[in-house]
């Protein structure tokens, strides 16, 4: 490791260590795929005893690439869109690139054209959307990019590349859970159906309760805020005939336990309450949430993953859908007895 005060180590000398030439060196650092493992493992250990740090500027120069990611974020006021924001950025700072993000706020000015120009403007490699609205995808369309584009929803593109945590899998494990525990009359609140996350869900709630027999009634379509649920539980008059509810995303499952409670009504003992996302709070509140857990790390790295390989026109990594997982907790338990 280099002391304070000694100049950097450059790439010949990490070539000088490892008994390479600073092409191969060069070729390492841009994960060059015809290397020799052992090279390569010669390479890695010099670079780690050495300390040493490519410059961005010299492989922008080599490579003609920037080693940015931009990245277009729907919104970043809700669990899901910032923490997939935060998973990319880690992703790919350990693959070695930086990304610069443009958040798309709702009552602001800039367009889906402007957000993209000022990501193109800062030379990136390749563009991320995350949490896309239908509306947003349909101006993203008529936007000539120039570089690859990959959109983080439920499916599949023909424009575009696609990764995904599964939102169909998640939301079919928050339903087999309930009707595990014995529900046949099951809510869904939904999240903004524009949204193509919240679609998803919406849809996958209806098959899995039409493939069990469970009854169907009308969705309840929310704002993803937990004051949306709380006002609707606390216009709940009377103990309703469903006995459980599955809640699009976790703040609105939180608001809907409190406004619940401000009722009189007991969770799980009256209703069963499951939500999706697994919020840090979900653990935290009375009763623990039980949830779907999003895998947003493992997102975080599909997504570098495909775009790397898109960018240095190499196969695109078959893995782009991510398995969600249930979390049981206390908000969920057997229906309440009849009567």
């Amino acid at each position: 490791m280099v002391s304070p005060g000694v100049d950097k180590p450059n790439i010949r000398q990490v070539a000088q260590l490892a008994g390479v030439s600073h092409m191969t060196v060069s070729r390492v650092l841009n994960d060059h795929p015809n290397i020799r493992e052992a090279t390569r493992r010669r390479v890695e250990e010099a670079i780690a005893e050495l300390g040493y740090r490519p410059s961005m500027t010299a492989r922008a120069l080599a490579t003609q690439r920037s080693h940015r990611i931009g990245v277009l974020v729907e919104s970043a006021v809700t669990h899901g869109p910032v923490s997939t924001l935060y998973a990319v950025e880690s992703a790919a700072r350990a693959s070695g690139y930086e990304v610069s993000s443009v958040l798309l706020r709702a009552g602001e000015e800039i367009t889906p054209q402007e957000a993209v120009d000022h990501l193109i403007m800062l030379g990136v490699d390749a563009l991320c959307v995350v949490a896309p609205r239908s509306s947003s995808i349909a101006a993203l369309r008529r936007i000539s990019v120039g570089v690859p584009v990959l959109v983080v929803k439920p499916d599949k593109d023909p424009t575009f590349l696609t990764v995904t945590v599964d939102q169909q899998a998640g939301t079919v494990l928050a339903v087999d859970h309930l009707v595990s525990l014995g529900h046949r009359d099951i809510l869904h609140v939904a999240g903004p159906l524009d949204w193509l996350d919240a679609r998803a869900r919406e849809r996958a709630f209806h098959a899995r309760a039409k493939s069990w027999g469970i009854r169907e009634r009308p969705i309840v379509v929310g704002d993803w805020t937990a004051d949306f649920a709380y006002d609707f539980a606390r216009g709940i008059r009377e103990l309703p005939e469903y006995t459980a509810v599955f809640v699009a995303n976790d703040d609105m499952a939180v608001g809907l336990v409190h406004g619940l409670h401000e009722r009189g009504f007991s969770v799980p003992d009256d209703l069963s309450v499951v939500g999706f996302d697994d919020i840090p709070l979900a653990r935290h509140v009375i009763p623990p949430l039980t949830t779907v857990r999003q895998g947003f790390d493992a997102l975080g790295v599909s997504v570098v993953d495909v775009l790397r390989a898109a960018i240095e026109e190499r196969e695109i990594p078959a893995v782009t859908r991510i398995p969600a997982e249930i979390v049981a907790r206390d908000s969920s338990a057997p229906p309440r007895k009849a009567g």
